[in-house]
């Protein structure tokens, strides 16, 4: 049954998981109920999960089969055993994580301490919940799930549940919701201990989804509950004359730039220069460090926040945009005056500034939990920092079926323009050859750019960024038809599985383009993995100029300038030097943030103090 080229100890388990097979096919499904009764009977008692997982898996199994019709294959019981044993788990795209998790959450559960999956977003959570329910159902185990909008008592049954499905923001904010309640019940009276009863339990078992994403790319990404602060009329005015002073500064004249933390500090003649942009009494109820301050904040806002890239404005307020994966952050908030910098600008409602009531990392909460694993298309990359911050080791699962995907030649351009009428002129001829083609940008203001000019060809196609993430799973029904043009975010990179008609595989499949670099090959990778998926055909292609915005993260805004003027013979190396030097940067600033947390960590602790609570 089993021919993948693995390790001694697993490949015993994999014939124990075997030999349970062959003893449920004739069972009924009462009979099954009670195998996985007795299952929990036992890790109630102590037993092992190790001695437990070939029964368990074996179970799993039979009941995907009976239930949705779908069978596990090798390569994910393959998976399914690592992710037992805190490992991430690197799975090529189309190979079936998702069925793969029902393995490790159902060993997990039958401890009864609940375990939850964390996602990137809710409609992947609910979609995965919703799909793997009647699994779960028919051995005895419940399934819930947590989204946005949940009441208290909504999320309080789904923590309930044996199992759990929610994105990484929903787990976090509800831990901190819970710790602020616990703190307050032990000084309220009786009739008050209803209203603060915890929603969750314990941190068990986590599994993530897409785990290089949460774990590497939103890993020091703060979950915050803010206690609002006052804010006057005369802070609201110095909000609003920053925002307009801020596009007149000029770099190394006013302010020095950190392009490393990217942050802005002026300099004394750009103080001086400030006091003179001063309007009658402006300074009134503020002091000269305030007004430095928030003209600071602006100018970074002004270089390195920008409208359509990483926020939208709805509804007059500002919701972020992850850079990872395209998504909105739902509830989200930038702190340290960068919120208010950004609404000025905007001309919005200016909120107060909002004080720390309780605040966790996604790596913190992660690192919270009992057990670990995760599984995700690009592991292997990220591999050392993975084991070095969350002591997980990452295995890579060999595919089911040989890739057939095929990589076409990096095309490289002088401007934008050249590069995106060249893309498409080629989303045409695909198009004319009956296959779909799925276009990757970087930003919601690219993505726009690019559908002006399909509109302007007469090319049918559908958008997916930001502002239609309602219509998400409407968009990717459709992406793998003959002829389909999608024009889509980092929102289509990860988590979206694009099923092709039988007459577009003979066809040759779906073509991606990728309009840019991301700031990690990872990031990349998982865009062209939406094609060739399940041993299909596919190909894709990069569209690069020396225009793309990677040189000016990579280098700043003066130095990318220089190399645009004087380097364009080298685009290959130049591009890929500055997505190398973007990735170290991003890394080794995780690594230090991950360093002072612990020092913060450890002195608040010593302090006696909540290090969640107490926020220093």
């Amino acid at each position: 049954m089993f021919s993948l080229p693995i390790r001694p100890t697993t490949s015993r388990q994999l014939a124990r998981i075997d030999r349970q097979l062959r003893t449920l096919s004739g069972a009924s499904d009462r009979q099954l109920r009670e195998r996985s009764a007795t299952l929990r009977y036992r890790a109630a008692a102590g037993e092992s999960l190790h001695r437990l997982l070939p029964e368990a898996y074996a179970l799993v199994v039979e009941a995907a089969d009976r239930t949705l019709g779908i069978r596990h294959y090798d390569v994910q019981l393959l998976g399914g055993i690592h992710l037992a044993n805190r490992c991430v788990i690197e799975m090529e795209t189309g190979q079936g994580k998702t069925l793969t998790a029902t393995l490790p959450l159902f060993l997990h559960a039958l401890r009864g301490q609940g375990v939850h999956l964390a996602t990137s977003n809710d409609y992947l959570a609910q979609r995965d919940a919703d799909t793997m329910r009647p699994l779960f159902s028919m051995l005895g185990l419940t399934c819930g799930v947590v989204v946005d909008g949940m009441d208290d008592a909504q999320r309080r049954q789904s923590y309930r549940c044996d199992i759990t499905y929610a994105t990484a923001a929903e787990l976090g904010f509800d831990f901190l919701r819970d710790r602020l309640k616990r703190r307050a019940a032990a000084g309220a009276s009786t009739a008050d201990q209803s209203e603060l009863q915890p929603v969750g339990r314990e941190l068990d078992f986590l599994l993530a989804d897409e785990a290089d994403a949460l774990m590497i790319d939103e890993a020091n990404t703060p979950m915050i509950i803010g206690a609002p602060s006052p804010i006057s009329d005369q802070k609201l005015s110095l909000y609003q004359w920053a925002a307009q002073t801020a596009p007149h500064a000029i770099e190394k004249q006013h302010y020095r730039y950190n392009l490393r933390e990217r942050s802005v500090e002026l300099l004394p003649a750009g103080r001086q220069w400030a006091r003179q942009q001063l309007s009658a009494g402006l300074m009134d109820g503020n002091s000269i460090l305030d007004l430095f301050e928030k003209l600071e904040r602006a100018i970074t806002v002004d270089r390195d926040f920008h409208r359509d890239q990483h926020y939208i404005v709805r509804d007059s307020e500002i919701v972020l945009i992850n850079e990872a994966t395209g998504r909105l952050g739902e509830g989200r908030q930038w702190q340290d005056g960068i919120q208010q910098a950004i609404q000025a600008v905007e001309r919005l409602p200016i909120t107060a500034p909002t004080t720390h009531a309780a605040k966790l990392t996604v790596q913190g909460l992660f690192l919270s939990y009992r057990h670990l694993a995760g599984m995700t298309g690009t592991a292997v990359a990220a591999a050392s920092e993975l084991r070095k911050v969350y002591k997980t080791n990452v295995v890579r699962i060999p595919p089911l079926h040989k890739s057939r995907r095929q990589a076409l030649s990096t095309r490289y351009f002088a401007d934008d323009t050249e590069k995106y009428h060249a893309i498409v002129d080629e989303i045409i001829a695909i198009g004319h050859a009956g296959r779909p083609v799925l276009i990757g940008t970087r930003s919601v203001e690219n993505s726009q750019r690019l559908s002006k000019l399909l509109r302007d060809a007469n090319v049918p196609h559908q958008v997916l960024n930001a502002h239609q993430h309602a219509s998400e799973a409407k968009i990717i029904a459709l992406a793998g038809r003959a002829g389909q043009v999608t024009v889509a975010t980092s929102m289509a990179g990860r988590g979206t599985d694009i099923s092709l008609d039988d007459d577009v595989v003979d066809r040759g499949g779906l073509h991606v383009i990728l309009s840019e670099l991301h700031d990690s090959p990872r990031q990349d990778q998982q865009l062209w993995g939406r094609c060739g998926r399940q041993g299909q055909p596919g190909t894709y292609r990069q569209f690069l100029s020396l225009d793309d915005a990677i040189l000016d993260q990579a280098y700043g805004d003066q130095a990318a300038a220089g190399y645009r003027t004087h380097r364009r013979g080298n685009q290959a190396a130049l591009l890929s030097t500055a997505q190398q030097t973007l990735e170290q940067r991003r890394r080794q600033n995780r690594l230090t943030a991950l360093y002072h947390e612990k020092r913060r960590l450890r002195a608040v602790w010593e302090m006696g103090r909540d290090p969640l609570l107490d926020v220093m």
